[in-house]
């Protein structure tokens, strides 16, 4: 199978233009259409619907996408260790992160990636809405969860730690909260289903919370919003402590229950499908979230959790 027609396939996946991707390469809009079409035929199935508006993948394009990136990526590791490859770094990088850890961490640094590696688009899907890596074709994702999708790879970016917190406003007009059961006697914000809750403290003192006996009062798919809300004193909510580190700091929120956080294996992934050779430019990026990001992560969790 012809590797450049391959990559002519990926790049008209990442752009939905053919005589854009075509450019890229240095063939002709009509040379790059021709080339595509031999590479349909060889392999019995239309990649790409094509239209006078737009181009569109097919669904068996988009099964053949990440395969298509393993054979390029392949070639590239193969060229590499005859030292025949480029030291250049280049091409789209598709990457998904929660909207709220984006905003915070990731936007800032961009600027540095961006200069660093200057041949290198990202294309960014920002949103506390989870996607699917496989079916949106991405090359890369973070989750802040527990790494249990067994289709995915990763690397841990940092562990995870989630509390209660509260306004002080909030606090004042409220009973008291001394023990976890004292919980049910306030307002819950965006808890996002009923389960039992686990808490666990420094001493490895354990406690439950059932969110059913509590009073929901909203829910919301935006961590940003939650987070603001909290602090405007709408109830208790749970969050990340890379999330609210700045607020407690400063006394706009306050840990409830301050001893306790939430016993979860939950932690901070880089994942990317199985499927999926490691690109060079999917692992500068990934060294560079783990420099950037990951250590002041690390020393932040160690400086709130008690000895």
């Amino acid at each position: 199978m012809d590797t450049e027609s391959v990559r002519l396939f990926v790049l008209c996946a990442d752009k939905l233009n053919i005589s854009a991707a075509g450019r890229d390469l240095g063939m002709a809009p009509a040379v790059a259409s021709a080339r595509l079409a031999k590479l349909e035929k060889t392999l019995g199935a239309d990649l790409l619907r094509r239209s006078t508006r737009k181009v569109s993948l097919s669904l068996e394009g988009a099964d053949f996408l990440p395969f298509a990136k393993e054979m390029l990526a392949q070639e590239d590791a193969a060229l590499a260790a005859l030292g025949m490859v480029t030291p250049t770094v280049s091409g789209t990088l598709r990457f998904a992160a929660p909207s709220t850890f984006a905003q915070n961490y990731i936007a800032p640094i961009l600027p540095k990636f961006l200069d660093t590696y200057p041949e290198i688009i990202l294309d960014l899907r920002l949103s506390d809405t989870q996607f699917d890596l496989i079916e949106g074709s991405f090359d890369l994702a973070l989750r802040n969860q527990e790494m249990s999708d067994s289709s995915l790879k990763g690397r841990k970016l940092a562990d995870d730690m989630r509390v209660l917190c509260a306004s002080p406003t909030y606090l004042a007009k409220h009973p008291p909260i001394e023990k976890p059961t004292d919980l049910e006697r306030h307002r819950l914000l965006a808890f996002k289903d009923f389960s039992t809750r686990g808490l666990v403290n420094h001493a490895g003192r354990k406690a439950h919370f059932d969110p059913k006996a509590a009073t929901l009062r909203m829910l919301c798919d935006d961590g940003q919003s939650q987070k603001i809300a909290t602090v405007a004193g709408a109830g208790i909510s749970i969050n990340s402590m890379w999330s609210v580190h700045r607020e407690l700091a400063e006394g706009s929120l306050v840990r409830v229950l301050s001893d306790y956080w939430l016993d979860q294996r939950t932690g901070l992934w880089l994942v990317y499908p199985k499927s999926n050779v490691l690109t060079a430019k999917v692992r500068v990026f990934i060294d560079f979230l783990l420099d950037e990001i990951g250590e002041p992560l690390s020393d932040l969790l160690r400086t709130n959790v008690p000895d």
